[in-house]
C-alpha cells in the first residue's frame, strides 16, 4: 500500500509540475498581448529564455539551497551543486517526503520560472536581452532559493510562524520586488510620459492573446496551488485539493467581477485589461491560503485582491510615474501582499506580526539584490535600450525576426 500511495502522490506532483509549467505559455502570451507590436518575438525570445535558464539554475545550486536539509531557523543556507549530478539508481524510494525526489525537484522549478517570468512583464520593450538572462539567473541561483529556504526551507520565517500555502509572498512578492526594482533602474518606455509628466498609453498589440494568455495562467493555477498541498492519497489530501480547485477558480472570477464593475462604475468603460488582470491578481491573492477558506470567501478574497490591483495600477502609472506594460507589480505584488496578510482570517495560528515580517523581508531582499544586481551589470554592460532600438523595436534590432511583418 506504501508504494501505490508513493506513486499516486509522484504522479499528482508531476501533472501539477507540468501544468505550472504550461503557465509559462501564459505569460508569454499575456506579456506578447501586452507589448507593442514590434516588440513581441523579443518578449517571447525572453520568456523561453527565462524558463531554460530558471531550471538550470535550479538544477545547478537552487534546489539545494532552498531545500538544505540543514540551518534549520537560519538565515542563509550552504551552496551545494551535486543535486544534477544524480541519477533514478541514487535516489530510491523517498518515505519523507512520501513522492520521488526528482518529482519534488519537477514541481518546485516551475515555481522558480513563474517569479522570474513577472520581472520580465514589467520591464517590457525597454530591457536589453542578455542583462535580463544574467537577471534571471541571479534570481534563480540566489535571490529566489536564499527567501525561499526562509519559509519552504525551515529558515527563520518558518520558525516565526509565517504561513503562505502555495506562495503568494515566497513567488509573487519576491517577483513583483525584484520587478519593481527593475522597472525603476531601468525607466519608463520612451514616450509614455511627456516632459510634463502627462502619461500616454502605449496599447498592446493584441488583446485575444493577452486574454488567451490570461486563461492559460487561471488554468496552470490549479497545478500551482492544488499540487502545493502536495498528497493525494487518501480522503483527507483528496478532499483538502479539491477545496483548493474550487476556491482558486472563485477566487479568479471574484478579481475579474470586481475590475469589471470598478471599470465600469468610475470610468464607463469595461476595461478588458484591468479584467484581465483582476484574474490575476484574484488567482495571487489566495495562493497564500487557498485550502482553508470557503468558497464565498474565496470570491471576496479574490475581489478584494482585484480592486487593490486596480487602484495600484492607477497608482504607480498616474502617480509614481513607474512603467509596468502588464500590469506584473500590481497584479502579484500588491495583490500577493493582501493576500499574505489575510491569511490569519481564514487560518488558525497564523499571526499578522508573523505574516509582516514575512512580507518586508521578502520584499526588502527582493527588491535591494535585483537593484544593487542591476547597477553592477549596467557598468558592465548597458541594461536600457537606447532611444533609437526602443523607437525601431527591439524585434528588428536583437531578434531579426518581427511577429507581424505584414503590419509594417
Amino acid at each position: 500500500m506504501a508504494e501505490i500511495d508513493y506513486a499516486l502522490n509522484t504522479f499528482y506532483l508531476l501533472v501539477s509540475g507540468a501544468l505550472v509549467m504550461w503557465m509559462a505559455a501564459g505569460f508569454t502570451m499575456l506579456e506578447a498581448g501586452f507589448v507593442q507590436r514590434r516588440n513581441t518575438a523579443e518578449i517571447v525570445t525572453k520568456n523561453i529564455g527565462l524558463y531554460s535558464i530558471a531550471c538550470f539554475m535550479y538544477l545547478l545550486c537552487g534546489f539545494m539551497v532552498m531545500y538544505p536539509g540543514v540551518n534549520e531557523g537560519g538565515y542563509f543556507p550552504p551552496y551545494t551543486f551535486d543535486f544534477g549530478s544524480k541519477g533514478t539508481e541514487d535516489f530510491g524510494m523517498n518515505e519523507d517526503l512520501g513522492y520521488a525526489d526528482a518529482a519534488d525537484f519537477f514541481f518546485q522549478v516551475v515555481f522558480v520560472a513563474t517569479a522570474v517570468s513577472i520581472v520580465s512583464g514589467a520591464v517590457a520593450e525597454r530591457m536589453n536581452q542578455w542583462p535580463f538572462f544574467a537577471l534571471a539567473a541571479f534570481i534563480s541561483g540566489v535571490i529566489y532559493p536564499i527567501q525561499g529556504f526562509w519559509k519552504w526551507g525551515g529558515g527563520f520565517l518558518d520558525a516565526a510562524g509565517y504561513a503562505d500555502f502555495a506562495g503568494s509572498g515566497v513567488v509573487h512578492l519576491l517577483g513583483a520586488s525584484c520587478a519593481l526594482a527593475a522597472a525603476l533602474f531601468i525607466g519608463p518606455r520612451i514616450g509614455k510620459y511627456s516632459d510634463k509628466g502627462e502619461v500616454k498609453k502605449l496599447y498592446g498589440a493584441n488583446i485575444p492573446i493577452a486574454a488567451l494568455g490570461t486563461f492559460i495562467l487561471w488554468l496552470g493555477w490549479f497545478g500551482f496551488n492544488g499540487g502545493s498541498q502536495l498528497a493525494v492519497n487518501d480522503a483527507s489530501n483528496a478532499n483538502a485539493v479539491a477545496q483548493v480547485f474550487l476556491n482558486t477558480n472563485m477566487a479568479a472570477g471574484g478579481g475579474v467581477i470586481a475590475c469589471l464593475l470598478v471599470s465600469r462604475i468610475f470610468f464607463g468603460k469595461t476595461n478588458i485589461i484591468y479584467a484581465l488582470n483582476g484574474a490575476i491578481s484574484g488567482l495571487v491573492a489566495i495562493t497564500a491560503a487557498p485550502d482553508t477558506p470557503t468558497g464565498y470567501e474565496a470570491v471576496l478574497i479574490g475581489a478584494v485582491g482585484g480592486l487593490i490591483c486596480y487602484g495600484s495600477l492607477v497608482f504607480f502609472e498616474q502617480v509614481a510615474k513607474v512603467d509596468d506594460p502588464v500590469g506584473a507589480i500590481s497584479a502579484h505584488g500588491a495583490a500577493g501582499i493582501f493576500g499574505v496578510m489575510v491569511v490569519p482570517l481564514t487560518t488558525e495560528g497564523a499571526t499578522l506580526g508573523a505574516q509582516a515580517l514575512g512580507v518586508v523581508s521578502i520584499f526588502v531582499w527582493g527588491f535591494v539584490l535585483t537593484y544593487a544586481f542591476l547597477y553592477l551589470i549596467n557598468l558592465i554592460s548597458p541594461v536600457r535600450a537606447s532611444d533609437a532600438i526602443q523607437k525601431s523595436g527591439l524585434d528588428a534590432e536583437e531578434i531579426g525576426v518581427e511577429a507581424y511583418p505584414e503590419f509594417k
